[in-house]
């Protein structure tokens, strides 16, 4: 085990038994390689591992938000490692979009069954944004991915939460790069708000099936336009 992994491995430890919680701040570099016997360098080297993971955020100075705190951002984390593992290749788009499809479709048929019903408000709201006219295809789906994201947090689940924004993070830059394919961005806009409403619609009357048959259709039909 390399020695900046021995820090990790502490560190995973104390949060697993709760001697570390989101909020605490790490001990300080030099503590830390005392207790284990390795270099301030070896320490350093853990926390960048761990601020690129999301798990920590690093702030330099003294006061109270400086040092490493403990954050557990999941959802940039896992995302940044799909963006990645996309840029390579190493997974297939259609193979990301349908998992997307797949959470989106069990959190809506969830959201749907809860009692009372889920608060719409905040969604309805990122619609009204959607409709303005003068949105270029960027802030546009920008608002979407926003969208679909709080659509499947309102089943409640933390990690579908973050898997649904790691993957739509993910496949963003396809997304956008699909535009130009477009012979008519304002009209495929303008059905993709049509969509958007009848989705909500569905859910606002515990139609699950219903709005997770039609968020399918409504994400694969965008994807079949912008197939290169």
């Amino acid at each position: 085990m390399r020695a900046h992994e021995l820090v990790l491995e502490r560190i995973e430890r104390d949060l697993v038994a709760g001697a570390i919680t989101v909020g605490d701040r790490l001990p300080p570099e030099r503590a830390l390689a005392e207790s284990l016997s390795v270099s301030r360098a070896s320490v350093r080297e853990a926390i960048r591992v761990l601020e690129a993971m999301g798990v920590i955020r690093t702030a330099a100075g003294s006061g109270p938000d400086a040092g490493a705190i403990v954050t557990a951002d999941a959802a940039t984390s896992i995302g940044s490692a799909l963006r990645l593992h996309t840029a390579t290749r190493a997974l297939p788009i259609e193979d990301l979009v349908s998992t997307r499809i797949l959470l989106e479709a069990s959190a809506l048929r969830d959201a749907a069954a809860l009692s009372p019903r889920p608060d719409l408000a905040g969604i309805n709201a990122r619609l009204d944004a959607m409709d303005d006219p003068d949105l270029g295809p960027e802030e546009f789906h920008r608002l979407d991915a926003e969208f679909h994201v709080a659509l499947t947090a309102l089943a409640g689940n933390v990690v579908v939460e973050a898997m649904m924004a790691a993957l739509r993070g993910a496949i963003q830059g396809y997304i956008l790069a699909g535009v130009p394919r477009l012979a008519d961005w304002g009209g495929v806009a303008a059905n993709l708000r049509c969509e958007h409403r009848r989705i909500v619609t569905a859910l606002s009357r515990g139609q699950g099936n219903k709005a997770a048959e039609l968020a399918r259709a409504h994400i694969e039909g965008y994807v079949d336009l912008i197939k290169s």
